[in-house]
């Protein structure tokens, strides 16, 4: 690799960081922390570098004593492991100093695994992307042996896409009518075309949101795992998208999808699924009250964003409406073993341990006296066999509290639940 492509490289980068306009996120990073930041494409992750370099900028810290480079960048094209110390070597020419590093979508280089695990041993510090699948194998983070904090990045939540799309949600605003229709305006975006910070920018949502799920589908899934069974993948996940909310099993799944035509064998469909938890296109959230083998072969499935889900769905109001609810507990509890639903008997939308809170997800609550009832009794009943501190509906519009069987049941609209207001 040339050392002058490398300087001017590294030199317009330098430029650059201070300039970037980012929308601060509410990630906290320990002084002496190494980081990973994974999840779906598009996601924001390499915000999240720009913001955590601004952040240095206003401590004090000097452009020069950062390096940050894209290997995207197409001047490094054909770049290899081997040229990773060439970087290092050639900042050390320009500024002197031992910089702290931050590389985005790294993956590109084969073998960086190796040398980030050697830059954490020797004491470096170092904050990394990767848009792509390998990202998140178990290999890599075996590789990386503990050395790096893992960042789970989603699309932004509904407060940051009011920060982002400049729209004031403080309670004055919220008090005056035009505040709050401005409000619901973008709420009405945001339940529709998802949270992938890029949609703001665009007035055809639907056509870049097909490109990103496109990129993911045929890049991430099919193309890295040598796929070729397209169809069958296509209709898995239509039908993984028209199932949001209910309980899937595998051979329910296959059966589903060989009778499309598109014949796929369950351990297939186990493998796809995977595959797509891989590249954060979906999350399964598992039934606290099933036997360990249900608890792996029934869970529901997410979407990691509305606007892609809302891809698959012709009248998807109830579906996007449930799916918002499980992303926001799974961006604020972790994807893992901390969100559940509780199906015996009767069924509950989403349990937390964590806080002992029971959460029913229903867009018209007062459509029916029966479907009324129906979620009131259903958290009821949920509380005698689990501990419930909170119990919970979120709603389209409708907000009170509830008081029944010696139980308080707040009910409140899903745009206020996300502001946390």
């Amino acid at each position: 690799m040339d050392k002058n492509v490398l300087k001017s490289v590294i030199s317009d980068y330098m430029a650059e960081i201070p300039k970037y306009k980012v929308i601060p996120r509410n990630i906290k990073f320990e002084e002496a922390g190494n980081y990973v930041f994974v999840g779906i494409r598009r996601a924001g992750k390499s915000y999240l570098l720009y913001q955590r370099m601004q952040e240095l900028l206003s401590k004090g810290v000097k452009p020069q004593e950062m390096l940050y480079i894209n290997f995207e960048d197409e001047r490094l094209s054909g770049m290899k492991s081997d040229d990773l110390d060439l970087l290092l070597e050639t900042h050390l020419e320009m500024c002197g100093v031992r910089p702290i590093l931050f590389f985005d979508e790294v993956q590109n280089i084969s073998g960086w695994e190796q040398f980030a695990r050697r830059l954490a041993d020797t004491k470096y510090r170092v904050y990394i992307t990767g848009s792509n699948a390998k990202m998140l194998s178990a290999e890599i983070q075996t590789t990386l042996g503990g050395r790096f904090i893992p960042v789970d990045v989603y699309p932004y939540n509904f407060q940051e896409y009011l920060d982002a799309s400049d729209t004031d949600y403080s309670g004055n605003a919220l008090f005056s009518t035009s505040g709050k229709v401005a409000v619901l305006r973008q709420f009405n975006d945001y339940f529709h075309f998802g949270g992938l910070p890029e949609t703001l920018m665009f007035s055809s949502k639907r056509d870049y949101l097909n490109s990103i799920y496109q990129k993911i589908y045929l890049g991430d899934i099919a193309a890295r795992h040598s796929i070729s069974n397209l169809p069958a993948l296509r209709v898995l996940f239509k039908k993984l998208a028209e199932s949001v909310g209910q309980p899937v099993s595998y051979n329910r799944i296959a059966n589903i999808v060989s009778s499309t035509g598109a014949n796929i064998s369950v351990n297939s469909v186990i493998n796809y699924i995977e595959y797509a938890k891989d590249a954060w296109l979906v999350t399964p959230i598992q039934n606290i009250a099933g036997k360990i083998v249900e608890k792996e072969t029934k869970p529901k499935y997410y979407f990691t964003d509305n606007g892609i889900l809302n891809l698959f769905l012709l009248d998807g109001t109830t579906s996007l409406f449930e799916n918002l609810v499980a992303i926001h507990l799974l961006k604020t509890y972790g994807r893992k073993d901390m969100v559940f639903f509780y199906h015996k008997g009767m069924e509950v939308d989403f349990y937390l341990p964590e806080t002992a809170t029971a959460i029913q997800a229903c867009y018209n609550l007062n459509s029916t006296n029966d479907t009324r009832d129906r979620e009131i009794n259903s958290l009821l009943k949920t509380a005698h066999f689990l501990e419930c501190k909170k119990l919970l509906i979120i709603t389209g519009d409708a907000e009170e509290t509830i008081t029944a069987g010696g139980k308080k049941i707040e009910v409140v609209p899903l745009w206020k639940w996300l502001l946390n207001i």
